[in-house]
């Protein structure tokens, strides 16, 4: 039995250069910082022919192109596994929040797939392999940057560069700001579930198009993204606050359907209430609020009125990692 686990993630600036159709022509840059909220994978050997997998779904099939999940199969045909496993995930916090779970899904997959096949990756091929099978093979209108901060950990910044290569390099930051930033960065979920996609695709097929508007304002984005790299490294918690609050009004302006009435007025409150800046985390459209708070026992308290649950958090230095190979 093998058994592996993926950190989500939350972006900390930058985050929509991560997109092939933006980066190809003008270079990406974001910061990402993986959480101790993880997706497990388990993979076992069965004794029958044959694919039992359990995920939201309970799957039996008989050859992977009866496979009706789409990563599980893609990721078995990348790999070559011999068809008698069986399958299983679980995750801390479910899909279609914002937090880069499709990513580390398929990180923690392709971990347990290599270590049954007894091969080693590391962590920049496991990213890659995993941005292979959801943009290349599936095309998912998706970025890069939560396969590669799945795979890394910590907290780390992303340059994406035309040709398809990304560079990885931890944040420069320090043991003091660090604990600061980690204390106060509170996170609450909106009640709302959904799918990247939508947002995304209308994202990737402006930038595809060359559209204008699109363009500059993901120039200005990955300028914010440089900007809240610079705010950390000289321990200005304040600055970056305050970048996280024009980071989020100018990510609204690419779709209409990045926000909606109960988010703006949640957003608002906080803004009231001891958070310096914020943004939804993720695409849009629903998922989790994070702040940067100011006052942060204020701040609860006010979300807590508002029945929004607050998921507390620590960094994740990691990554995807093996936690069981027997």
């Amino acid at each position: 039995m093998i058994i592996t686990r993926s950190p989500l993630r939350v972006s900390l600036g930058g985050g929509g250069t991560d997109l092939p159709s933006y980066y190809e022509d003008h270079g990406g840059f974001l910061i990402a910082a993986a959480i101790d909220k993880y997706v497990f994978i388990n993979v076992h050997r069965r004794f029958v022919e044959g694919y039992l997998l359990k995920y939201s779904h309970l799957e039996e099939a008989a050859t992977i192109e009866d496979i009706r999940h789409p990563i599980i199969r893609e990721a078995l045909r990348h790999i070559g596994v011999p068809k008698n496993v069986e399958i299983t995930s679980m995750a801390d916090i479910p899909a279609g929040t914002g937090l880069g779970s499709s990513g580390s899904f398929t990180t923690a997959l392709l971990k347990a797939l290599h270590c049954h096949r007894k091969s080693l990756i590391d962590p920049q091929t496991l990213a890659e392999e995993a941005c292979h099978i959801e943009i290349d093979v599936l095309g998912e209108p998706i970025g890069k940057q939560d396969q590669f901060i799945a795979a890394y950990g910590g907290i780390t910044c992303f340059e994406f560069k035309r040709g398809e290569s990304v560079r990885a390099t931890p944040l420069k930051i320090s043991d003091e700001t660090l604990f600061n930033l980690e204390d106060n960065l509170l996170l609450f979920f909106t009640g709302y579930s959904r799918s990247a996609s939508g947002i995304l695709r209308e994202q990737d097929d402006k930038s595809k198009q060359h559209d204008g508007q699109m363009i500059e304002n993901l120039h200005f984005i990955k300028q914010l993204g440089l900007q809240s790299r610079d705010a950390l490294e000289s321990g200005d918690l304040l600055e970056f606050g305050r970048l996280m609050n024009v980071h989020w009004e100018h990510k609204k302006k690419r779709s209409g359907n990045m926000s909606n009435g109960d988010i703006d007025g949640w957003y608002d409150v906080a803004m009231k209430n001891g958070a310096i800046g914020g943004k939804l985390i993720g695409a849009g459209g629903g998922g989790f609020l994070m702040f940067y708070a100011q006052d942060k026992v204020r701040l609860r308290h006010t979300m807590l009125g508002l029945n929004l649950r607050e998921v507390r958090f620590r960094f994740d230095y990691e990554g995807t990692k093996i936690l069981a190979a027997d």
